[in-house]
């Protein structure tokens, strides 16, 4: 999947607090690869999160390779519209 950086992280800003640590916890990763998902810079995460990100308009580009911490984030934002 291809998004915008700027999109991305539009995303992650509307995640209520603790969000990075639910998805972390459902997933079983580490908190710091969730936040690296989102743009951060952990260099201390434990695993890989297969986004490549490529400057440019909007914030540039991320290709995701796994869709599974956006799919947890977003499913988190629709609870919160309930």
């Amino acid at each position: 999947m291809i998004i915008t950086f700027n999109e991305l992280r539009r995303i992650k800003d509307r995640l209520p607090s603790g969000s990075s640590q639910r998805i972390a916890d459902e997933l079983g990763i580490d908190v710091e690869s969730v936040r690296n998902y989102f743009g951060g810079k952990h260099f201390d995460a434990k695993t890989g999160v297969g986004v490549h990100f490529e400057q440019g308009p909007d914030g540039g580009v991320v290709t995701l390779d796994d869709t599974t911490i956006l799919d947890a984030a977003m499913r988190i934002l629709n609870e919160e519209q309930k």
